[in-house]
């Protein structure tokens, strides 16, 4: 039976490095505070922008909300972004994607200083992962896949791992971060051979799975010992929430698993709350 790699602790022990954050800012008269952008009324991003300004006031966080409706203007937006960006009570902004169509994307983001960019918004923030000690921070979800790992100490360095996507807020960032800490990473797409990606994922120690595709890794992709971080979620016929990775099938073969949800998706909320502290603590000459 496979352990299972559940995202709660992970969390709960970034809190208390996000709450002891807070601590050190307190004490210099500084309540970390992120800016919530919300473009529109989607009902996926207002659900998330309950529950993480929940979870950041919960530890001691700030939340200063800016709704605009989706017929907001291009310059409009902008404007509000660069009004963050010199606003030094404002130590980080969540921008919710994707914006509607009539807005250039590029251009919005661009916007945003990187030092403030606490998602990986901006291609400065993206760029930064190749570069050691520029501003900016890593995508959360990609964040929390390393929290999760070293939380339960699996060793990277010379391990083989297959990430399954490609993505820029997921599949590419996480290898990136992967072979930052010495793992040596195969990366599956959407144009890989499937035969290929199953042969792949068995010689693996680590699967990271991000495609979010129900049941994509099946049993043949599957050996014994290995690690899986499945990080896909999609909604299956039964109405349940199902990740990548055929759950049942892995549990009985591998040696560790994330369950879906319960895994990295109770961590990423968490990560970000953290980026924000640490958005201050850099802001006050307190942290790198």
């Amino acid at each position: 039976m496979a352990e299972l790699l559940s995202g709660a602790p992970v969390a709960a022990e970034l809190c208390a490095r996000v709450s002891a954050g807070v601590a050190q800012l307190r004490e210099h008269g500084v309540t970390p505070t992120v800016a919530i952008v919300r473009v529109g009324e989607r009902p996926a991003d207002v659900s998330y922008e309950r529950g993480f300004a929940k979870r950041a006031q919960s530890l001691g966080i700030g939340v200063e909300r800016l709704l605009l409706p989706d017929t907001v203007g291009e310059r409009e937006l902008i404007a509000v972004l660069e009004e963050i960006n010199q606003n030094p009570r404002l130590h980080g902004c969540l921008l919710f994607r994707p914006l509607p169509g009539h807005l250039n994307t590029p251009a919005v983001l661009g916007a945003l200083r990187p030092e403030k960019d606490i998602d990986a918004m901006t291609s400065a923030s993206m760029g930064g992962l190749m570069v050691q000690g520029t501003p900016g921070f890593p995508p959360c979800t990609a964040t929390a896949c390393m929290e999760l790992l070293e939380y339960y100490q699996i060793a990277l360095q010379g391990r083989n791992v297959v990430m399954v996507g490609a993505g820029v807020t997921v599949g590419m960032p996480t290898a990136i971060l992967l072979m930052n800490r010495g793992a040596t990473v195969s990366v599956c797409n959407i144009y890989t051979d499937p035969q290929r990606m199953a042969e792949l994922c068995r010689g693996a120690d680590i699967i990271i799975s991000a495609a979010g595709k129900a049941g994509l890794i099946g049993q043949d992709h599957l050996s014994p010992g290995q690690v899986v971080i499945d990080v896909g979620l999609s909604l299956g016929a039964d109405g349940k929430l199902h990740g990548d990775v055929d759950f049942e099938a892995a549990e009985s073969v591998v040696a560790a698993i994330t369950p879906v949800p319960g895994g990295v998706g109770a961590v990423t909320s968490t990560v970000l709350a953290a980026h924000t502290v640490q958005a201050a603590l850099r802001g006050q000459g307190l942290g790198i």
